[in-house]
Protein backbone atom coordinates (compact mmCIF):
# COMPACT_ATOMS: atom_id res chain seq x y z
CA UNK A 1 0.00 0.00 0.00
CA UNK A 2 2.96 2.45 0.66
CA UNK A 3 3.60 2.19 -2.71
CA UNK A 4 0.26 3.57 -4.02
CA UNK A 5 0.63 6.44 -1.77
CA UNK A 6 3.82 7.12 -2.75
CA UNK A 7 2.92 7.34 -6.43
CA UNK A 8 0.03 9.69 -5.46
CA UNK A 9 2.06 12.01 -3.46
CA UNK A 10 4.73 12.48 -6.43
CA UNK A 11 2.06 12.42 -9.14
CA UNK A 12 0.25 14.76 -7.56
CA UNK A 13 2.28 17.87 -9.11
CA UNK A 14 2.04 16.22 -12.64
CA UNK A 15 -1.99 15.27 -12.47
CA UNK A 16 -3.81 17.33 -15.96
CA UNK A 17 0.17 18.93 -16.77
CA UNK A 18 1.00 16.98 -19.52
CA UNK A 19 3.61 15.67 -18.48
CA UNK A 20 5.49 13.26 -21.16
CA UNK A 21 8.69 12.96 -19.85
CA UNK A 22 10.82 10.64 -17.05
CA UNK A 23 12.98 13.42 -16.01
CA UNK A 24 11.43 15.13 -12.77
CA UNK A 25 12.21 15.47 -9.09
CA UNK A 26 10.33 12.71 -7.04
CA UNK A 27 9.39 15.52 -4.56
CA UNK A 28 8.75 19.33 -4.75
CA UNK A 29 7.44 21.28 -2.35
CA UNK A 30 3.87 21.19 -3.54
CA UNK A 31 3.98 17.49 -3.79
CA UNK A 32 1.19 16.24 -1.32
CA UNK A 33 -1.09 13.60 -0.40
CA UNK A 34 -4.65 13.47 -2.69
CA UNK A 35 -8.03 11.16 -2.50
CA UNK A 36 -6.04 8.28 -3.78
CA UNK A 37 -4.03 7.79 -0.43
CA UNK A 38 -7.04 8.89 1.77
CA UNK A 39 -9.28 6.04 0.29
CA UNK A 40 -5.73 3.42 0.31
CA UNK A 41 -5.95 4.62 3.86
CA UNK A 42 -9.27 4.00 4.03
CA UNK A 43 -9.23 0.44 2.58
CA UNK A 44 -6.50 -0.84 5.00
CA UNK A 45 -8.26 0.29 7.80
CA UNK A 46 -11.30 -1.30 6.86
CA UNK A 47 -9.16 -4.80 6.40
CA UNK A 48 -7.46 -4.70 9.62
CA UNK A 49 -10.72 -3.84 11.07
CA UNK A 50 -12.60 -6.81 9.66
CA UNK A 51 -15.53 -3.86 8.76
CA UNK A 52 -15.52 -6.08 5.09
CA UNK A 53 -17.66 -9.27 7.65
CA UNK A 54 -19.29 -6.35 9.80
CA UNK A 55 -20.88 -4.60 6.81
CA UNK A 56 -19.89 -1.21 8.06
CA UNK A 57 -17.05 -0.85 4.95
CA UNK A 58 -19.64 1.72 3.31
CA UNK A 59 -19.82 3.74 6.36
CA UNK A 60 -15.54 3.41 6.83
CA UNK A 61 -15.77 4.81 3.14
CA UNK A 62 -17.99 7.83 3.91
CA UNK A 63 -16.21 8.26 6.75
CA UNK A 64 -12.82 8.68 5.81
CA UNK A 65 -14.45 10.81 2.86
CA UNK A 66 -16.07 13.47 5.00
CA UNK A 67 -13.11 13.89 7.26
CA UNK A 68 -10.90 14.94 4.13
CA UNK A 69 -13.21 16.45 2.08
CA UNK A 70 -10.87 18.67 0.50
CA UNK A 71 -8.72 16.21 -1.33
CA UNK A 72 -9.52 16.30 -4.93
CA UNK A 73 -12.25 13.70 -4.85
CA UNK A 74 -13.87 13.32 -8.52
CA UNK A 75 -17.46 15.21 -9.02
CA UNK A 76 -19.62 11.81 -8.46
CA UNK A 77 -17.60 11.02 -5.33
CA UNK A 78 -18.10 13.64 -3.42
CA UNK A 79 -21.76 13.96 -4.21
CA UNK A 80 -21.60 10.57 -3.00
CA UNK A 81 -19.61 11.84 0.25
CA UNK A 82 -21.88 14.38 0.84
CA UNK A 83 -25.30 12.46 0.33
CA UNK A 84 -27.44 10.85 2.98
CA UNK A 85 -27.02 7.59 1.11
CA UNK A 86 -25.16 4.40 0.86
CA UNK A 87 -25.97 2.94 -2.63
CA UNK A 88 -23.25 2.58 -5.38
CA UNK A 89 -23.56 5.36 -8.39
CA UNK A 90 -22.11 2.78 -11.05
CA UNK A 91 -19.00 4.70 -11.89
CA UNK A 92 -16.33 2.97 -14.16
CA UNK A 93 -13.77 5.63 -13.09
CA UNK A 94 -10.22 4.83 -11.74
CA UNK A 95 -11.08 4.99 -8.29
CA UNK A 96 -11.95 1.36 -7.99
CA UNK A 97 -7.86 0.99 -9.08
CA UNK A 98 -6.08 3.43 -7.37
CA UNK A 99 -7.38 2.72 -3.90
CA UNK A 100 -7.39 -1.26 -3.79
CA UNK A 101 -3.47 -2.06 -3.29
CA UNK A 102 -4.05 -2.95 0.21
CA UNK A 103 -6.41 -6.02 -0.68
CA UNK A 104 -3.27 -7.74 -2.69
CA UNK A 105 -1.12 -6.98 0.24
CA UNK A 106 -3.50 -8.27 2.79
CA UNK A 107 -4.80 -11.83 1.41
CA UNK A 108 -3.34 -15.30 0.26
CA UNK A 109 -5.71 -16.46 -1.84
CA UNK A 110 -6.55 -15.07 -5.49
CA UNK A 111 -10.30 -15.98 -4.79
CA UNK A 112 -10.48 -13.92 -1.64
CA UNK A 113 -8.17 -11.24 -3.68
CA UNK A 114 -11.10 -10.98 -6.21
CA UNK A 115 -13.91 -11.20 -4.08
CA UNK A 116 -12.67 -8.39 -1.83
CA UNK A 117 -11.38 -6.23 -4.51
CA UNK A 118 -15.13 -6.64 -6.38
CA UNK A 119 -16.44 -5.47 -2.57
CA UNK A 120 -13.78 -2.71 -2.50
CA UNK A 121 -15.14 -1.04 -5.76
CA UNK A 122 -18.42 -1.94 -6.13
CA UNK A 123 -19.54 0.56 -2.59
CA UNK A 124 -19.65 3.07 -4.97
CA UNK A 125 -18.12 2.00 -8.81
CA UNK A 126 -20.35 -0.95 -9.14
CA UNK A 127 -20.08 -0.57 -12.78
CA UNK A 128 -18.32 -4.32 -14.96
CA UNK A 129 -15.58 -1.83 -15.61
CA UNK A 130 -14.76 -0.20 -12.51
CA UNK A 131 -14.75 -3.75 -10.70
CA UNK A 132 -12.75 -5.23 -13.20
CA UNK A 133 -10.12 -2.61 -12.76
CA UNK A 134 -9.69 -3.21 -9.37
CA UNK A 135 -9.57 -6.98 -9.11
CA UNK A 136 -7.21 -6.75 -12.01
CA UNK A 137 -5.04 -4.32 -9.92
CA UNK A 138 -5.04 -6.20 -6.50
CA UNK A 139 -4.19 -9.13 -8.63
CA UNK A 140 -1.59 -8.32 -9.87
CA UNK A 141 -0.65 -7.17 -6.62
CA UNK A 142 -1.01 -10.84 -5.31
CA UNK A 143 1.12 -12.13 -8.25
CA UNK A 144 3.94 -9.92 -7.68
CA UNK A 145 3.91 -10.16 -4.06
CA UNK A 146 4.27 -14.11 -4.37
CA UNK A 147 7.33 -14.07 -6.62
CA UNK A 148 5.23 -14.26 -10.23
CA UNK A 149 7.17 -12.88 -13.51
CA UNK A 150 6.22 -10.33 -15.40
CA UNK A 151 5.13 -11.94 -17.42
CA UNK A 152 3.32 -14.46 -15.87
CA UNK A 153 1.65 -11.14 -14.10
CA UNK A 154 0.71 -10.01 -18.05
CA UNK A 155 -0.45 -13.55 -18.53
CA UNK A 156 -2.90 -13.77 -16.05
CA UNK A 157 -4.28 -10.02 -16.15
CA UNK A 158 -4.78 -10.25 -20.18
CA UNK A 159 -6.22 -13.88 -20.09
CA UNK A 160 -8.55 -13.22 -17.22
CA UNK A 161 -9.48 -9.47 -17.46
CA UNK A 162 -9.36 -9.28 -21.05
CA UNK A 163 -6.75 -6.24 -21.02
CA UNK A 164 -4.26 -5.10 -24.02
CA UNK A 165 -0.93 -5.09 -22.36
CA UNK A 166 1.26 -5.99 -25.77
CA UNK A 167 1.59 -2.05 -26.09
CA UNK A 168 4.74 0.05 -25.26
CA UNK A 169 5.02 2.90 -23.32
CA UNK A 170 7.24 4.42 -26.37
CA UNK A 171 3.47 3.90 -28.81
CA UNK A 172 1.00 5.08 -25.82
CA UNK A 173 2.94 8.28 -24.60
CA UNK A 174 2.82 10.35 -27.93
CA UNK A 175 -1.00 10.65 -28.15
CA UNK A 176 -2.26 9.53 -24.49
CA UNK A 177 -4.33 12.20 -22.93
CA UNK A 178 -6.11 12.62 -19.62
CA UNK A 179 -8.89 9.85 -19.09
CA UNK A 180 -9.99 8.71 -15.63
CA UNK A 181 -11.90 5.42 -16.61
CA UNK A 182 -10.80 1.98 -15.48
CA UNK A 183 -10.61 0.87 -19.39
CA UNK A 184 -8.87 3.79 -20.74
CA UNK A 185 -6.12 4.15 -17.28
CA UNK A 186 -5.61 0.70 -15.71
CA UNK A 187 -3.78 -1.03 -18.59
CA UNK A 188 -1.87 1.43 -19.51
CA UNK A 189 -0.24 1.44 -15.35
CA UNK A 190 0.33 -1.88 -15.60
CA UNK A 191 1.92 -1.43 -18.46
CA UNK A 192 4.32 0.91 -16.53
CA UNK A 193 5.39 -0.96 -14.00
CA UNK A 194 5.55 -3.93 -16.63
CA UNK A 195 7.96 -1.58 -18.37
CA UNK A 196 9.84 -0.77 -15.41
CA UNK A 197 13.27 -1.24 -13.76
CA UNK A 198 12.71 -0.67 -10.19
CA UNK A 199 10.20 1.12 -7.67
CA UNK A 200 11.27 4.16 -9.00
CA UNK A 201 11.50 3.65 -12.54
CA UNK A 202 7.37 2.15 -12.53
CA UNK A 203 6.50 5.86 -11.37
CA UNK A 204 8.11 7.80 -13.40
CA UNK A 205 7.16 5.14 -16.06
CA UNK A 206 3.53 5.76 -15.12
CA UNK A 207 3.68 10.10 -14.75
CA UNK A 208 5.57 10.48 -18.14
CA UNK A 209 2.40 9.31 -19.96
CA UNK A 210 0.72 12.81 -18.92
CA UNK A 211 -2.58 11.31 -18.13
CA UNK A 212 -4.10 10.77 -14.56
CA UNK A 213 -0.86 11.13 -12.89
CA UNK A 214 -1.25 10.55 -9.05
CA UNK A 215 -3.72 7.86 -9.79
CA UNK A 216 -2.03 5.85 -12.47
CA UNK A 217 1.33 6.20 -10.76
CA UNK A 218 -0.51 4.93 -7.60
CA UNK A 219 -2.19 1.87 -9.45
CA UNK A 220 1.47 1.30 -10.80
CA UNK A 221 3.20 1.89 -7.22
CA UNK A 222 1.21 -0.70 -5.66
CA UNK A 223 2.25 -3.42 -8.27
CA UNK A 224 6.14 -2.14 -7.94
CA UNK A 225 6.29 -2.17 -4.00
CA UNK A 226 5.06 -5.82 -4.43
CA UNK A 227 7.12 -6.83 -7.22
CA UNK A 228 10.49 -5.43 -5.95
CA UNK A 229 10.33 -6.20 -2.45
CA UNK A 230 9.08 -2.76 -1.06
CA UNK A 231 9.39 0.95 -1.23
CA UNK A 232 13.47 2.50 -1.49
CA UNK A 233 13.97 4.11 2.39
CA UNK A 234 14.83 7.37 1.56
CA UNK A 235 11.29 7.66 -0.74
CA UNK A 236 9.10 5.40 1.64
CA UNK A 237 10.78 8.35 4.22
CA UNK A 238 9.67 11.09 2.34
CA UNK A 239 6.52 9.81 1.47
CA UNK A 240 5.31 9.24 5.24
CA UNK A 241 6.65 12.97 6.27
CA UNK A 242 3.99 14.09 3.84
CA UNK A 243 1.37 12.40 5.74
CA UNK A 244 -0.85 13.71 8.50
CA UNK A 245 -0.34 11.76 12.37
CA UNK A 246 -3.51 9.83 11.41
CA UNK A 247 -2.69 8.71 7.51
CA UNK A 248 0.61 7.60 8.85
CA UNK A 249 0.08 5.83 12.04
CA UNK A 250 -2.75 3.84 10.05
CA UNK A 251 -0.57 3.15 7.13
CA UNK A 252 2.68 1.84 9.22
CA UNK A 253 0.40 -0.60 11.04
CA UNK A 254 -0.58 -2.52 7.55
CA UNK A 255 2.34 -2.33 6.52
CA UNK A 256 3.56 -3.39 9.88
CA UNK A 257 1.16 -6.36 9.51
CA UNK A 258 1.51 -7.49 6.19
CA UNK A 259 4.67 -5.93 4.95
CA UNK A 260 6.99 -6.43 8.07
CA UNK A 261 8.96 -8.51 5.39
CA UNK A 262 9.64 -5.66 3.06
CA UNK A 263 11.82 -4.00 6.33
CA UNK A 264 10.50 -0.83 6.57
CA UNK A 265 12.27 1.16 9.15
CA UNK A 266 10.80 4.52 9.58
CA UNK A 267 11.20 7.67 11.95
CA UNK A 268 8.29 8.85 12.99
Amino acid sequence: MLGAITGDIIGSVHERSKTKTKDFPLFVEGSTFTDDTVLSVAVADAIMNNRFQDGSYVSCLKQYGKDYFSVGYGKSFKQWIASGGMEPYNSWGNGSAMRVSAVGFAYNDMEKVLSVAQQTAAVTHNHPEGIKGAQATAAAVLLARQGSSKAEIKSFVEQTFGYDLNRSLADIRPSYKFHVSCQRSVPESIIAFLESTDFEDALRNAISRGGDSDSMAAIAGGMAEAFYGGVPSAIAQESLNRLDERLRQTTLKFCDRYAANYGYIVKT
